[in-house]
Formats: structure tokens, sequence, C-alpha cells
């Protein structure tokens, strides 16, 4: 009769082996569940990114207002009849810019 129960519960832990290690275990399962959750996450921030991106590039498309943007603050120009101001951090040298604030350009009227 003891030879049966140590048998039978073998044969249990047999059973539940792959249940629960194998190839398609429920170990396995969880793992790729959590991947799935991780790249949808993923792929959400990309699609925020892509539609802020498309949103600049019809700007840049359709209006100028976009092109004198990145013309003041990426190339630092200005319009006829404005003043350029700079303030350096105290701190810093003064031929050091990457710490300088950008103000924008006042307006200068003739």
């Amino acid at each position: 009769m003891r030879l049966i129960a140590l048998s039978f519960v073998a044969l249990l832990m047999l059973i539940q082996y792959p249940l629960w290690l194998g190839k398609g275990g429920w170990l396995r399962v969880w793992e790729l569940d959590r991947q799935v959750a991780q790249v949808k996450s993923n792929n959400e921030k990309l699609k925020e990114r892509n539609g802020k991106l498309e949103s600049e590039v019809q700007d840049l498309k359709t209006g100028t207002d976009a092109v004198e943007e990145r013309a003041r603050f990426e190339l630092g120009m200005i319009k006829k009849n404005e003043i350029f101001v700079q303030i350096l951090d105290a701190n810093s040298p003064a031929s050091s810019s990457a710490s300088a604030e950008r103000v924008l350009p006042a307006q200068v009227k003739p």
C-alpha cells in the first residue's frame, strides 16, 4: 500500500512539472505576459512621439511660425530692427555659452 501511495505522489509530481516549468508552463506564460505589457507600453510612448513629430512636420509644411521659431532658437537668427540680449551666468566664464540663458529678442521701433 505504501508503494502505491509513493508511486501516486511521484506520478502527480511528474504531471505537475510540465504545467509549472515546461515549455508552455505557467511561469513561461507569466514571463511572456510581462514582456507583452512592456512592449505595449513602449509602443504607446513611441505613438505619442510620432504624433508630436507628425504635428511638427505638418506645422513646418503649412506655416512660417515654426520655421521662424527654429531659426531663432536653433540658429540664433534675429529679425531686422531687433536687439538680441544674452544673459550669462555670473559663475561661468564669459567664453562659455553652454550655461547662457537665451532671451527673446525685443522689437526696436524706429
